[in-house]
């Protein structure tokens, strides 16, 4: 168990760490802390430990018994990424295995705002991911919370996807990997409209149809950017539930 000291050095080397760097988003990715500094130092000990984990990780077949672990190894990692982080803030970072690894843990245990929030560190800064993905960082973020939520879509919320779409936004990518998250964000506002109750706080102002009609704009824009993304039945079914809402009487009108 690491000590309260511990956790704080960590942490305060981290802060440190982009210190010691240029200031500011780069286009460049910028360089790793240095290693004559105690930061540098703080920063390969934990390196070697994440390889020691990533190791550990390989030995294990299963995608379902390595998730959890993955959980619990980014336990020890939280007070240098929060020390990172409150570099960021600054305007400072540096190149960061540690928690660019943690961001793709935390898509793999499914902590998407945990990931979210790092991936907005790892995108402003342009931080790079590790060699062996072969997807620059805004594309693996935006496509595998799409993909987990197209085949899991309990597990990712409508403002989690509307996130990483916005997180997102202008980064180059291929067409067929936004696809997926307009197609993601499309399917989750039909189900909102599916289970719209307008005596809801949050309920939109043009009600169940404007949620409909959200879904049919994200689904027609994952159509044209690729033909093949797999929404022409949502969209066909989708447009036949906004003809039926504009065709329901409101309440208090009228039928002829």
């Amino acid at each position: 168990m690491v000590s309260p000291f511990r956790r704080h050095q960590q942490k305060t080397r981290a802060l440190q760490s982009g210190a010691l760097l240029a200031q500011g988003a780069t286009t460049a990715v910028p360089d790793e802390p240095r290693a004559d500094t105690e930061a540098g130092k703080e920063y390969a000990s934990l390196r070697v430990a994440l390889h020691e984990d990533l190791r550990k990780l390989a030995d294990v077949e299963s995608i379902e018994a390595r998730n959890p672990m993955k959980a619990e190894m980014a336990k020890l990692y939280t007070d240098w990424i929060e020390g990172a982080l409150a570099a960021g803030e600054q305007g400072q970072a540096s190149q960061d295995e540690i928690l660019v690894t943690n961001m793709i843990w935390a898509i793999d245990y499914r902590d998407f705002d945990y990931a979210l929030h790092l991936a907005a560190h790892v995108l402003k800064f342009n931080l790079a991911l590790p060699e062996r993905y072969n997807r620059n960082p805004a594309c693996f973020v935006a496509e595998e919370i799409a993909m987990v939520a197209l085949g899991q879509h309990e597990t990712v919320t409508l403002e989690q996807l509307l996130r990483a779409l916005a997180l997102t936004d202008g980064a180059d990518m291929p067409d067929p990997a936004r696809a997926k998250v307009h197609k993601a964000i499309g399917r989750a506002y039909e189900r909102c409209a599916e289970a719209f109750d307008p005596t809801a706080d949050n309920a939109p102002a043009g009600g169940k149809a404007a949620y409909t009609d959200e879904a049919l704009t994200h689904l027609m824009r994952a159509l044209e950017l690729d033909r093949n993304v797999g929404v022409k039945k949502d969209i066909e079914r989708v447009t036949r539930q906004l003809k039926a809402l504009a065709e329901t009487p409101k309440a208090g009108e009228e039928t002829a």
